[in-house]
């Protein structure tokens, strides 16, 4: 009997020490540190939050078990309260706090990005945000806008300046932005000052170039936009990504 005591004992201990006591590969906080967040499951996130597991379960096997009750549907789990998550062994005021601020917080982003990043559905939408930034210049800009797979806009970068009637745009120098900033796609704008809404025949090579290195990286180019301040033209209305 004793000897069966001082096993339970130890075997308790063991299983409140947490995270720090698992196998290397047991350990999501280190796991997080060393790899970062997008390799680590949703168990494994979550059990970060935890900290710790119950008397009978790890910090991981908790977190299972907790989206196990919402078939591992974030959005689900967003909506557990704390009479939900107390019912889980292990999961005291703290845990519950921990987990339900975390849900918001992912609320409050969301509800940020839609605010910043809003959806283009036109091209005369992706020309008002570039007239902000190019209408009224006196020299020629080239701007590149970056967009996610919902067409919402991630960034708006300036690429180059020119003079009055011509600037220069590096095809490497976009796509190396595009890169940076995990854009799914690519609207380019430059501004006329002499409000000449026609290509010319260097924004033309330059929109065929664009194009061929977007298709290559799988982040294609959706329009190539002249902007003035009386109106626009859009490669893309005209049919001219198509060509050569």
């Amino acid at each position: 009997m004793k000897a069966f005591f001082i096993f339970g004992a130890m075997q308790t201990l063991e299983n409140s020490k947490g995270i720090r006591t698992w196998s290397e590969d047991d350990r999501p906080r280190e796991k997080l540190m060393e790899k970062g967040c997008t390799v680590l499951s949703d168990a494994e996130l979550l059990a970060i939050l935890l900290g710790s597991g119950s008397r009978d379960l790890s910090a991981v096997s908790l977190a299972r078990e907790i989206l196990a009750s919402v078939s591992n549907n974030l959005v689900e789990l967003g909506k557990l309260g704390r009479s939900d998550l107390s019912r889980f062994r292990g999961m005291g005021d703290a845990k519950s706090a921990s987990v339900m601020a975390a849900m918001e917080l992912g609320r409050r982003r969301r509800s940020v990005e839609a605010r910043q990043y809003p959806k283009l559905t036109s091209s005369r939408e992706a020309y008002e945000y570039f007239l902000q930034n190019m209408g009224d210049l006196p020299h020629e800009e080239f701007w590149a806008m970056y967009l996610n797979r919902a067409n919402r806009i991630v960034s708006l970068r300036k690429m180059s300046e020119g003079g009055m009637s011509s600037t220069v745009a590096d095809p490497k120098k976009i796509y190396s932005k595009a890169l940076d900033d995990k854009a799914a796609a690519v609207i380019v704008a430059h501004n006329h000052p002499s409000g000449n809404l026609s290509p010319s025949t260097e924004d033309k090579k330059l929109t065929v170039k664009l194009r061929k290195a977007g298709h290559v990286l799988e982040c294609p180019l959706l329009d190539h936009l002249i902007i003035t301040d009386r109106g626009y033209y859009s490669f893309a209305d005209e049919g001219m990504l198509d060509t050569e």
